[in-house]
């Protein structure tokens, strides 16, 4: 198991079992969207009635450059973009990393929900739940090299001492979505950065 808190409490209640999309978010990027995107097409195909359910992984880690943001930040993101979005009948939740991939996926559906459906990019995810009985789809990552996590972090962070905001909307702008960037504007977001040394971590 894991040194790290486990933070948030595990709901008394579970969701109920739904579609299931699962990641970082550091920051939501475009390549979340377009993943988010296909699990509602999915969902809307062939589960119709069920809640898309969007878990934001490693809630409990400490704040650094690898984690910059939240996730109780992550939410409010990833809220935003949603609201721009044709995409219903959601809910967000938080899940606590415990290190323990063996017991992950019973671990992560106290937060998510059981016997449900993953929608992933990640092979390691895909295999853990199979293994647990879930239908699993795996689909491809849209421009994996583009949109990884520690890039636009990188980039992110080599702005953010940048006060004019037309020049960080024209290099983010093409890597996160607008509503997204509105908020980490809008909640100096950014500017943290700066702060936290150089170089990122490859996660997502």
């Amino acid at each position: 198991m894991t040194d790290l808190p486990m933070l948030p409490d595990a709901p008394a209640e579970p969701p109920q079992p739904g579609v299931v999309v699962i990641g970082r978010f550091q920051p939501f990027h475009m390549g979340h969207a377009a993943m988010v995107d296909a699990a509602a097409a999915i969902r809307d195909e062939h589960r119709p009635d069920s809640t898309l359910i969007i878990g934001i992984g490693s809630s409990n880690r400490p704040q650094n450059l690898a984690n910059p943001w939240s996730a109780e930040e992550r939410e409010v993101m990833i809220a935003a973009w949603l609201e721009t979005s044709e995409i219903e009948n959601t809910h967000i939740c938080a899940i606590p990393d415990i290190e323990d991939p063996p017991n992950w996926v019973s671990h992560a559906e106290a937060y998510h929900g059981a016997a449900g459906s993953l929608v992933t990019t990640d092979m390691g995810t895909s295999e853990l739940y199979a293994a647990a009985g879930w239908e699993v789809i795996l689909i491809p990552l849209t421009e994996r090299e583009r949109f990884e996590g520690w890039r636009i972090r990188e980039t992110a962070r080599m702005l953010s001492t940048i006060a004019e905001e037309a020049a960080l909307r024209e290099v983010l702008g093409s890597l996160v979505p607008s509503a997204v960037l509105d908020n980490l504007i809008e909640t100096n977001g950014l500017h943290r950065l700066a702060f936290m040394g150089e170089g990122g971590e490859p996660v997502g």
